[in-house]
Order: structure tokens, then sequence, then C-alpha cells
């Protein structure tokens, strides 16, 4: 019962030192004399990669299987990072630029009905105009998602009345009268 008190002072004495709190540091944007520049903040050495650029990489040189659940992914997807720019219908009347940023372009132009799926990919990766670069938001399998989804968005927009099953056309022919 007498020791308990002895145990205690070493584990008093090892909280009060601090020394790993306040050890001298530079933050990002401060002036250091340590380089030539006067930066503390330097650029990687040039040919720098990202430790997880060759999966980054191997996941965006082949465009996925199209499925169910890549399109199903897809819409997810675009829902959170796309539609409030391009809208649920990709026609790029989203909330966003009904506050005054510019329009982007609807998906179903033929400029972007003949874009192949890569360029939707591409402008995700390094972005287009005034569209920054989502390749930190979105990772790559996504990226493929989406580009699938705008596709089905364009298709569903041309698509012909003729490949729908006769029930559904009759649906929609009852509807237009």
């Amino acid at each position: 019962m007498r020791s308990a008190p002895l145990y205690l002072v070493p584990v008093l004495l090892l909280a009060a030192c601090d020394d790993m709190n306040h050890q001298p540091r530079y933050d990002s944007y401060e002036k250091s004399s340590l380089f030539a520049d006067g930066k503390s903040l330097q650029a990687p050495p040039q040919g720098t990669v990202a430790r997880d650029a060759a999966q980054e990489y191997a996941a965006l040189a082949n465009r996925p299987t199209m499925t169910a659940e890549l399109l199903r992914r897809g819409q997810e997807r675009f829902g959170i990072y796309c539609t409030p720019c391009h809208d649920t219908d990709g026609d790029g009347n989203g909330t966003v630029p009904a506050r005054g940023f510019p329009h982007p372009p609807s998906f179903h132009i033929d400029r972007l009905r003949n874009a192949p799926s890569r360029y939707f990919v591409d402008v995700m990766n390094n972005g287009h105009g005034v569209m920054y670069s989502y390749a930190d938001r979105v990772p790559p399998a996504d990226r493929w998602a989406i580009a699938a989804y705008i596709r089905a968005l364009q298709f569903s927009r041309n698509a012909p009345v003729a490949i729908l099953p006769p029930e559904d056309r009759a649906r929609l022919e009852g509807a237009g009268s």
C-alpha cells in the first residue's frame, strides 16, 4: 500500500516532459535560412512520384466493364459531385450556374455525345475551363463510373422508342396523348 505513491512519482515526472510538443520547426510558408530561396516549403525534386500513383494510373488505364452496379455507383457519384453545376439531367443548369457562375456545356450537345468516355475521365482528372480538377475528391474507379452514367444520360435523351419493351412503349405513347 505504501509503494503506490512511489510508482506515481515517475508517471508524474514523465507527464511534465513536454519537449515533443515544443520542438523547433518551420511552418509551411515561414521564411527560412536553411534554403537559398529563403522559403521553408520546398517543391519536391523533379521526377517525384506519389506512393499511390501506380495504383491510380492502373485504375485509370482501362475502362471497366459496363454493369448495372457501375451505373448505380456513377449515378450516386454524379449526384454528389456533378449535379451542383451540371444538374440531374446533364443540361448544365445546376444551382451553381443559377447563382451567377458560368454554365457548363450540356452533355447532350453533339461535341460531347461524340467524345470518347475517356474525355470525361480526363476532365475530372485535370479540369477544363472554369471547372477545376476533381482528382483529389473522386477516386479513379468512381471517375469511370461517372463517365458511364454520363453515357447513360446521353443515351436516355436520344434513345429510339423502338428499343423499348412493348409495355414501356405503350405507357410512353399513352402519356403523350
